[in-house]
Protein backbone atom coordinates (compact mmCIF):
# COMPACT_ATOMS: atom_id res chain seq x y z
CA UNK A 1 0.00 0.00 0.00
CA UNK A 2 1.29 3.71 -0.61
CA UNK A 3 1.11 6.40 1.76
CA UNK A 4 0.28 9.69 0.11
CA UNK A 5 1.49 12.80 2.22
CA UNK A 6 -0.17 15.87 0.66
CA UNK A 7 2.47 18.96 1.19
CA UNK A 8 2.46 21.22 -1.90
CA UNK A 9 0.65 23.93 -0.28
CA UNK A 10 2.36 27.82 0.32
CA UNK A 11 0.47 28.35 3.72
CA UNK A 12 0.29 32.16 3.37
CA UNK A 13 -1.83 32.53 6.38
CA UNK A 14 1.23 31.42 8.22
CA UNK A 15 3.73 33.75 6.96
CA UNK A 16 6.29 34.89 8.17
CA UNK A 17 7.12 31.34 9.27
CA UNK A 18 5.94 29.54 6.00
CA UNK A 19 7.66 32.07 3.96
CA UNK A 20 10.76 30.18 3.40
CA UNK A 21 9.37 26.47 5.23
CA UNK A 22 7.16 24.36 4.15
CA UNK A 23 4.19 24.03 6.97
CA UNK A 24 4.51 20.52 7.12
CA UNK A 25 8.41 20.81 8.10
CA UNK A 26 7.37 23.13 10.89
CA UNK A 27 8.25 22.32 14.07
CA UNK A 28 5.65 20.78 16.71
CA UNK A 29 7.07 19.46 20.19
CA UNK A 30 10.60 19.56 18.95
CA UNK A 31 10.59 17.71 15.71
CA UNK A 32 8.86 18.70 12.22
CA UNK A 33 4.95 18.05 11.92
CA UNK A 34 5.02 15.54 9.30
CA UNK A 35 7.05 13.05 11.75
CA UNK A 36 4.01 13.09 13.75
CA UNK A 37 2.10 11.74 11.05
CA UNK A 38 4.26 9.35 9.96
CA UNK A 39 4.72 8.00 13.64
CA UNK A 40 1.09 7.54 13.92
CA UNK A 41 0.35 6.12 10.57
CA UNK A 42 3.25 3.76 9.34
CA UNK A 43 2.28 1.37 12.04
CA UNK A 44 -0.57 0.55 9.72
CA UNK A 45 0.60 -3.40 8.54
CA UNK A 46 0.89 -2.78 4.49
CA UNK A 47 2.56 0.29 4.09
CA UNK A 48 5.75 0.00 1.89
CA UNK A 49 5.69 3.34 0.43
CA UNK A 50 5.64 6.97 1.00
CA UNK A 51 5.29 9.70 -0.88
CA UNK A 52 5.29 13.45 -0.10
CA UNK A 53 3.85 15.38 -3.04
CA UNK A 54 5.09 19.22 -2.66
CA UNK A 55 6.28 22.11 -4.99
CA UNK A 56 8.76 23.37 -6.79
CA UNK A 57 9.66 26.07 -3.91
CA UNK A 58 9.94 23.62 -1.30
CA UNK A 59 11.15 20.20 -3.12
CA UNK A 60 14.51 20.83 -1.88
CA UNK A 61 13.78 21.34 1.79
CA UNK A 62 11.67 18.01 1.53
CA UNK A 63 14.13 16.16 0.14
CA UNK A 64 16.46 16.71 2.51
CA UNK A 65 14.30 16.30 4.69
CA UNK A 66 13.73 12.80 3.76
CA UNK A 67 17.24 12.25 2.99
CA UNK A 68 17.76 12.55 6.59
CA UNK A 69 14.53 10.71 8.25
CA UNK A 70 15.15 7.89 5.77
CA UNK A 71 18.68 7.54 7.68
CA UNK A 72 17.76 7.86 11.08
CA UNK A 73 13.91 6.39 11.17
CA UNK A 74 12.61 5.27 8.15
CA UNK A 75 11.81 1.36 7.30
CA UNK A 76 9.76 2.08 3.72
CA UNK A 77 10.68 3.83 0.20
CA UNK A 78 10.40 7.33 0.18
CA UNK A 79 9.49 9.52 -2.97
CA UNK A 80 9.64 12.86 -3.02
CA UNK A 81 7.43 14.12 -5.60
CA UNK A 82 7.54 17.81 -7.45
CA UNK A 83 4.26 19.07 -8.96
CA UNK A 84 6.40 21.69 -10.52
CA UNK A 85 3.78 24.55 -9.06
CA UNK A 86 5.37 27.73 -7.58
CA UNK A 87 2.64 29.70 -6.01
CA UNK A 88 -0.53 29.79 -5.30
CA UNK A 89 -1.65 31.09 -9.00
CA UNK A 90 -0.26 27.79 -10.38
CA UNK A 91 -1.05 25.55 -7.61
CA UNK A 92 -2.57 21.96 -8.95
CA UNK A 93 -4.68 21.55 -6.03
CA UNK A 94 -5.21 18.81 -3.39
CA UNK A 95 -7.30 16.15 -6.00
CA UNK A 96 -4.73 17.47 -8.67
CA UNK A 97 -2.31 16.64 -6.95
CA UNK A 98 -3.25 13.20 -6.10
CA UNK A 99 -3.67 12.44 -9.61
CA UNK A 100 -0.30 14.28 -10.60
CA UNK A 101 1.07 11.43 -7.83
CA UNK A 102 -0.98 8.47 -9.43
CA UNK A 103 -0.11 9.20 -12.99
CA UNK A 104 3.22 10.44 -12.86
CA UNK A 105 4.23 7.20 -10.44
CA UNK A 106 2.24 5.04 -12.07
CA UNK A 107 0.25 3.88 -8.99
CA UNK A 108 -1.13 0.39 -9.03
CA UNK A 109 -1.94 -0.13 -5.32
CA UNK A 110 -4.17 1.05 -2.79
CA UNK A 111 -3.47 3.90 -1.52
CA UNK A 112 -4.07 6.23 2.11
CA UNK A 113 -4.15 9.94 1.14
CA UNK A 114 -3.26 12.18 4.55
CA UNK A 115 -2.20 15.85 4.58
CA UNK A 116 0.83 16.96 5.96
CA UNK A 117 -0.73 19.41 8.48
CA UNK A 118 -3.00 17.13 10.21
CA UNK A 119 -1.91 15.78 13.53
CA UNK A 120 -3.24 13.06 15.54
CA UNK A 121 -2.82 12.29 19.07
CA UNK A 122 -3.22 8.75 18.47
CA UNK A 123 -1.94 5.58 16.40
CA UNK A 124 -4.04 5.19 13.30
CA UNK A 125 -3.45 1.53 13.12
CA UNK A 126 -7.14 0.26 13.98
CA UNK A 127 -7.90 2.81 10.77
CA UNK A 128 -5.69 0.60 8.81
CA UNK A 129 -7.69 -2.46 9.78
CA UNK A 130 -10.84 -1.08 9.48
CA UNK A 131 -9.63 0.28 5.29
CA UNK A 132 -8.64 -3.97 4.76
CA UNK A 133 -12.07 -5.07 6.22
CA UNK A 134 -14.22 -2.54 4.35
CA UNK A 135 -12.08 -2.81 0.86
CA UNK A 136 -14.07 0.51 0.02
CA UNK A 137 -12.92 4.03 0.11
CA UNK A 138 -13.11 5.17 3.63
CA UNK A 139 -12.79 8.45 4.82
CA UNK A 140 -11.40 9.84 8.79
CA UNK A 141 -13.97 11.89 10.22
CA UNK A 142 -13.84 13.95 13.68
CA UNK A 143 -16.33 15.65 15.96
CA UNK A 144 -15.13 19.44 16.33
CA UNK A 145 -18.02 20.23 18.68
CA UNK A 146 -18.98 23.42 17.17
CA UNK A 147 -21.59 23.71 13.85
CA UNK A 148 -19.54 26.97 13.33
CA UNK A 149 -16.45 25.03 13.02
CA UNK A 150 -18.31 22.34 10.49
CA UNK A 151 -18.73 25.27 7.77
CA UNK A 152 -14.60 25.39 7.64
CA UNK A 153 -14.73 21.79 6.72
CA UNK A 154 -17.81 19.60 5.53
CA UNK A 155 -21.28 18.18 6.30
CA UNK A 156 -21.51 13.99 6.64
CA UNK A 157 -24.39 12.09 7.72
CA UNK A 158 -23.51 8.41 8.05
CA UNK A 159 -26.06 5.39 8.28
CA UNK A 160 -25.77 2.72 10.74
CA UNK A 161 -23.08 0.70 8.88
CA UNK A 162 -20.94 4.23 8.58
CA UNK A 163 -21.19 4.52 5.15
CA UNK A 164 -21.73 8.25 3.88
CA UNK A 165 -25.48 8.74 3.04
CA UNK A 166 -24.95 12.89 2.28
CA UNK A 167 -21.74 14.65 1.88
CA UNK A 168 -21.41 18.56 1.41
CA UNK A 169 -18.49 20.57 1.45
CA UNK A 170 -18.59 23.78 2.92
CA UNK A 171 -22.13 23.90 4.44
CA UNK A 172 -24.26 27.06 5.08
CA UNK A 173 -26.49 25.24 7.51
CA UNK A 174 -24.55 22.17 8.66
CA UNK A 175 -27.26 20.11 11.34
CA UNK A 176 -24.01 17.64 12.68
CA UNK A 177 -20.56 18.63 14.47
CA UNK A 178 -19.12 15.58 12.44
CA UNK A 179 -17.19 16.42 9.80
CA UNK A 180 -14.32 14.73 7.38
CA UNK A 181 -10.77 15.44 7.47
CA UNK A 182 -8.11 14.69 5.34
CA UNK A 183 -7.52 11.21 5.58
CA UNK A 184 -8.31 9.13 2.93
CA UNK A 185 -8.32 5.37 2.12
CA UNK A 186 -8.90 4.67 -2.17
CA UNK A 187 -8.66 0.99 -2.69
CA UNK A 188 -6.74 -0.18 -5.70
CA UNK A 189 -10.28 -0.55 -7.24
CA UNK A 190 -11.55 2.69 -7.17
CA UNK A 191 -8.53 4.30 -8.37
CA UNK A 192 -9.92 4.99 -11.77
CA UNK A 193 -12.36 6.92 -10.39
CA UNK A 194 -9.78 9.20 -9.33
CA UNK A 195 -8.89 9.90 -12.67
CA UNK A 196 -12.46 10.25 -13.87
CA UNK A 197 -13.51 12.79 -11.99
CA UNK A 198 -9.94 14.97 -13.23
CA UNK A 199 -11.14 14.07 -17.10
CA UNK A 200 -14.65 15.13 -16.02
CA UNK A 201 -13.28 18.61 -15.38
CA UNK A 202 -13.85 18.80 -11.69
CA UNK A 203 -12.52 21.18 -9.10
CA UNK A 204 -9.28 20.03 -8.16
CA UNK A 205 -9.23 21.63 -4.87
CA UNK A 206 -10.28 20.74 -1.87
CA UNK A 207 -9.91 17.07 -1.22
CA UNK A 208 -13.46 17.04 0.49
CA UNK A 209 -14.85 17.63 -3.44
CA UNK A 210 -13.70 14.41 -4.79
CA UNK A 211 -15.27 12.66 -1.32
CA UNK A 212 -18.70 14.56 -2.44
CA UNK A 213 -18.24 13.29 -6.13
CA UNK A 214 -17.77 9.46 -4.87
CA UNK A 215 -20.41 8.90 -2.35
CA UNK A 216 -23.54 8.53 -4.39
CA UNK A 217 -21.50 6.34 -7.26
CA UNK A 218 -19.70 3.52 -4.84
CA UNK A 219 -20.00 2.69 -1.27
CA UNK A 220 -17.82 5.32 0.78
CA UNK A 221 -17.58 4.73 4.79
CA UNK A 222 -16.68 6.39 7.47
CA UNK A 223 -14.05 6.30 10.46
CA UNK A 224 -14.08 7.87 13.38
CA UNK A 225 -10.42 9.29 14.36
CA UNK A 226 -9.53 8.79 18.37
CA UNK A 227 -8.14 11.00 20.40
CA UNK A 228 -7.30 14.96 19.59
CA UNK A 229 -7.01 15.94 15.79
CA UNK A 230 -5.14 19.49 14.65
CA UNK A 231 -5.71 21.44 11.44
CA UNK A 232 -2.88 23.32 11.33
CA UNK A 233 -4.16 26.45 9.55
CA UNK A 234 -3.36 29.33 11.90
CA UNK A 235 -0.05 30.85 14.44
CA UNK A 236 -2.70 30.16 17.29
CA UNK A 237 -3.80 26.22 16.33
CA UNK A 238 0.25 25.72 15.61
CA UNK A 239 1.23 27.04 18.97
CA UNK A 240 -1.71 25.30 20.87
CA UNK A 241 -0.56 21.96 18.65
CA UNK A 242 2.97 22.21 19.92
CA UNK A 243 1.79 23.18 23.67
CA UNK A 244 -0.26 19.46 23.70
CA UNK A 245 2.23 17.90 22.01
CA UNK A 246 4.82 18.87 24.24
CA UNK A 247 2.82 17.61 27.67
CA UNK A 248 1.83 14.25 25.92
CA UNK A 249 5.45 13.74 25.09
CA UNK A 250 6.13 14.19 28.87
Amino acid sequence: MNLLILGAGYATRLYPLTLNQPKPLLPVAGKPMVEHVLDNLTPIPGIDRVLVVTNAKFVSHFQQWADHYRETKAKVEFTIVNDGSTDDTNKLGAIGDIHFVLTRERLDDDLMVVAGDNLFSQSLEDYGRFCREKQAPVLGVYDVGNLELVKKYNSITVDADDRITFFEEKPANPTSSLTGIALYYYPKATLPLIHRYMAEGNNPDQPGRLIQWLYPQTPVYTWTVPGRWFDIGSKESLEEADQIFTDLAK
